[in-house]
């Protein structure tokens, strides 16, 4: 797996595939192997890129930097030492932001874009591990020595009747997570979420792209597609069933 030196650090990424580019940009407790299931079936039709986000995975934990505006420069920086103008991106939970900033600043990077799992912008009342999440050296003290109950807890609110993740992958993200530097990068994204709001809110564009957006439990629902800026190619919204819950 290829570490590509962009924007100052080295991109951990998984290419796979010839054909037509896609994007592929993870969440949070994630790592680039929450697509690990899906990128072979991907590379068969396309080229399959997925990076680990700046200070997550086999990424550079980087002292700052952790806001949507450096991320869209580490993206960009990463596509062009591919040779990538333009792809189709996929994002989920934390990596939503970014691929918005992305398409709403670079469109002709982007030819499709489709959400899952996160609001555009803070909701009014978000939930409890933001606020934990955000305290400056808290988390990543309270929490080491227990990374992977931490983790657990997320993998199984997040996925379907809470049967979590194939075990390989989980061990994969406990082993990314692990110790107090690796926590503490992943949490300078959500410290970074009040500066990645003003970007947000700062462009007055419309995205011109198709849009899908995907919401199901714990973060999305029905107001999650409401939530995207204005596109010329209206988004379309799903709720995913949850077996009846």
């Amino acid at each position: 797996m290829p570490h590509i030196a962009a924007n100052g650090i080295d991109i951990n990424t998984t290419v796979a595939g010839d054909g037509p580019p896609i994007l592929l940009l993870h969440g949070f407790p994630h790592t680039w192997r929450v697509w690990s299931a899906v990128i072979p079936e991907l590379a068969r039709t396309r080229r399959v890129i997925a990076p680990d986000w700046r200070g997550l995975g086999g990424t550079t934990r980087a002292t700052q930097g952790y806001d949507a505006g450096t991320l869209v420069a580490d993206t960009c920086a990463l596509l062009d030492a591919l040779g990538v103008r333009s792809t189709e991106v996929v994002a989920l939970d934390l990596g939503v932001p970014p691929a918005l900033l992305l398409a709403l600043r670079h469109p002709e990077r982007v030819r499709r874009l489709v959400v899952m799992e996160a609001f555009a912008e803070p909701p009014a009342a978000p939930p409890w591990w933001f606020g934990f999440h955000g305290v400056p050296g808290l988390a990543e003290r309270v929490l080491a020595g227990h990374e992977a109950e931490y983790l657990d807890f997320f993998l199984r609110a997040g996925t379907h009747e809470g049967n979590g993740v194939d075990p390989d992958v989980r061990n994969a993200f406990v082993e990314a997570y692990a110790g107090t530097e690796s926590l503490r990068c992943a949490f300078e994204h959500y410290r970074a979420m009040p500066e990645t709001a003003r970007q947000l809110a700062a462009e007055k564009g419309r995205l011109t792209m198709p849009v899908i957006a995907l919401g199901a439990r714990p973060v999305g629902g029905r107001g999650a597609p409401k939530k995207y800026p204005e596109s010329d190619r209206p988004a379309r919204g799903r709720v995913v069933g949850m077996g009846g819950k």
